[in-house]
């Protein structure tokens, strides 16, 4: 895991070599072991990086490594977790070059020498962002994993175009101007995160996961194409639209336990892979069903205790780490826990707007960064169990959704509005005493945290004509962000491009799959990313691995969810290893009480940033909508914490970076 960052087209009016330097030293967290810059003053290409060390140690896994034969520089942030196998497969063909050392970087370049760009990145495995220099052809090819990992943001300033892993690099350019994009406003107010391919500035750009895109001297001279989703032409060398289809219409036809036993085989393999490391290494365990099932497979492959890691919470709601416990009490890990105070949590949250760079209001961002800085003084990687809801169907919004739409859908709209009015005629208070005078009486599922608020956010949803309509409002923040946002025009993005995605007959599976497009890589991957690496601990996610991607998508949809369970089939492995009655529980998330927190300690510091001469004076948001929020949220008639947080979110990252 690394940092990387460079241009194409020099500086007018600086040194090279002092920008590179530059840019490299802002994001000297991602590598704090090396450092490494190669310039080629003719081509005007620069390449910039900051190693953590994890495989191959020595300095021959330094960079901007270059290839064997001189054609290739790379500058790689990543890991290849089967570079074993790819240097046994150049070996056996005759085309491995004398080797320097054993890292995977090593083994990338001369696979791309041998192989070229394209099939290479078609055959490895493993989390990655690359800038290729090709000195034969002068062209620069940057490229991201399947999923998108890891970040790579790209774009134009002045006559070059620069790139890195942060935008902390970017504002070390000397021609750096930058324009903050009032679209991307929008789209933070809607999904709490600005969604590939657009950042918060204009011109600067997000590369897509799963691409690659070829740089020219003359392309860097030209700048950005007219179309902001495309501003350079995109390869895809991996498609999870494709992957998608091509997996649901050949679905898994064998029983329960034939599949368990092949999604267990799948798992042993990829956590094998991705515990090769040459430091120390641990594991997140929250004593949910994914991070589980990671740390207990982890536990059969390791023949020493696993390290884990968990943060608890003295309020009881947000709490976890009693349940963590017990699972690495059974497992027999070496578990460290850390309960932390509000205090200690809210000291946090100055910090986020420089360390995720734009911004972003996931407000599990805090207790991420926690564990990932406990976990830090302990171990160099740490595996995590992010993606299973994804996967397999975890997520209490596709039991929500489905079982909604699939009663409302039929009803018509005039109706819906009707019910809608009905929803809102209690307030959201009355509806949480309702609940909790009640809630014994209620099925499982009806057992819902806030569910006042969650019926509310019912009613705003039950217009909608079609279900991706339905889903994207019940996956949305505010309900229309372009109102709010002055002149914030919404882009386009993938859940308003039902064109292009694939025919899923299953809604859940639908829901499923717009997640992994968007949730995942842009909310769930970069918290993780910013948070363990702004403390430079490397994360790994095993349930990422290709083949676990394309096998969940086989697997017909009630091996995913079953009488109502989420997750259904990855549960029956870690019942293998774990009492189901360690695991079965309603879902908690990981969260902290952001509700509570704005009405009491950090209130000053909340309406500080929401003053309405504040708002209007800055011009991005119409104040009257954010205050009424603000009113309603404090008086306790509704919790609207999250529609807040991006409000507020954004409005601390511009103080920092106005």
């Amino acid at each position: 895991m690394c940092g990387i960052t460079g241009f194409l087209g020099f500086p007018a009016t600086a040194v090279p070599g002092d920008v590179l330097k530059s840019m490299a030293a802002a994001i000297a967290h991602r590598g704090p072991d090396d450092q490494g810059c190669w310039l080629d003053a003719e081509q005007e290409i620069a390449l910039g990086h900051r190693r953590l060390s994890i495989v191959d140690l020595s300095a021959n896994g330094h960079q901007p490594m270059s290839s064997a034969d001189g054609r290739f520089v790379l500058a790689f942030n990543g890991e290849i977790y089967d570079f074993m196998d790819v240097r046994a497969e150049l070996e056996a063909a005759g085309s491995a070059p004398a080797w320097r050392g054993h890292s995977d970087t090593e083994v990338l370049l001369a696979a791309i020498s041998a192989w070229g760009i394209e099939r290479t990145l078609q055959r490895v495995g493993g989390m990655f962002a690359l800038a290729l220099w090709d000195r034969l052809e002068c062209k620069l090819v940057l490229a991201r994993d399947r999923i998108g990992e890891k970040p790579l943001f790209y774009g134009w300033s002045g006559n070059a175009f620069v790139f890195a892993s942060e935008l902390k690099a970017f504002r070390q350019w000397p021609a750096w101007r930058p324009e903050i994009d009032r679209g991307a406003i929008a789209l933070l107010m809607r999904h709490n995160y600005v969604p590939a391919p657009y950042s918060i500035y204009r011109r600067i750009f997000k590369l897509l996961p799963g691409s690659l895109m070829t740089v020219t001297l003359r392309d860097a001279r030209r700048g950005p194409g007219p179309d902001p989703r495309e501003p350079l032409p995109l390869r895809c060398y991996w498609s999870f639209r494709d992957t998608v289809r091509s997996a649901t219409t050949g679905r898994f036809t064998g029983g329960d336990r034939e599949a368990a036993d092949r999604l267990e085989h799948l798992l042993r393999a990829s956590i094998r892979r991705q515990m090769i490391a040459d430091v120390p290494l641990g594991a997140f365990l929250s004593g949910g069903v994914d991070s589980s099932t990671v740390v207990a497979l982890m536990q059969t492959e390791s023949v020493i205790p696993v390290r884990t890691f968990t943060i608890g919470f003295h309020e009881d709601a947000y709490d976890e780490a009693v349940h963590a416990k017990a699972v690495a009490r059974h497992l027999g890990t070496d578990h460290t826990e850390l309960y932390v105070t509000p205090a200690e949590a809210m000291s946090v949250v100055p910090e986020l707007p420089t360390l995720y760079d734009e911004p972003f209001a996931d407000s599990s961002q805090i207790p991420t960064y926690l564990v990932s800085r406990m976990a830090r003084s302990h171990v160099k990687v740490s595996l995590s169990g992010d993606a299973g809801d994804e996967l397999f169907g975890g997520y209490d919004r596709y039991f929500l959704g489905r079982r909604i739409w699939s009663r409302i859908g039929r009803i018509p709209g005039s109706l819906r509005r009707s019910g809608a009015r009905l929803l809102t005629a209690l307030p959201p208070e009355g509806w949480e005493k309702l609940f909790t005078r009640f809630g014994s009486f209620l099925p499982r599922a009806a057992r819902q945290r806030n569910p006042g608020d969650k019926l509310y956010k019912l009613a705003e949803i039950l217009g909608a004509a079609r279900p991706e309509e339905f889903y994207r409002g019940l996956v949305s923040h505010w309900r229309n962000p372009s109102a709010l946002v002055v002149r914030g025009r919404e882009p386009a993005t993938v859940l308003t491009l039902p064109d292009e995605w694939p025919k899923l007959d299953d809604f859940t599976e639908q829901m499923m799959y717009l997640d992994s497009l968007s949730y995942l890589p842009d909310d769930i991957l970069v918290k993780v990313d910013r948070a363990a690496m702004g403390v430079s601990l490397e994360t790994r996610v095993p349930l990422l691995d290709q083949a676990i991607i394309e096998f969940a998508w086989r697997l017909p949809p009630a091996m995913k969810v079953r009488n109502g369970t989420g997750k259904w089939l990855l549960r029956q492995v870690l019942y293998r290893h774990v009492p189901a009655k360690l695991i079965d529980r309603p879902k908690m998330g990981f969260g902290v009480p952001i509700d509570s927190w704005l009405r009491g300690p950090m209130r000053d510091w909340a309406e500080s940033l929401l003053d309405e001469r504040r708002l209007r004076s800055e011009g991005w948001f119409d104040p009257a909508p954010i205050r009424a929020a603000w009113s309603d949220h404090l008086s306790g008639r509704r919790n609207l914490q999250y529609l807040l947080w991006d409000v507020l979110m954004f409005q601390a990252w511009l103080e920092v970076h106005r």
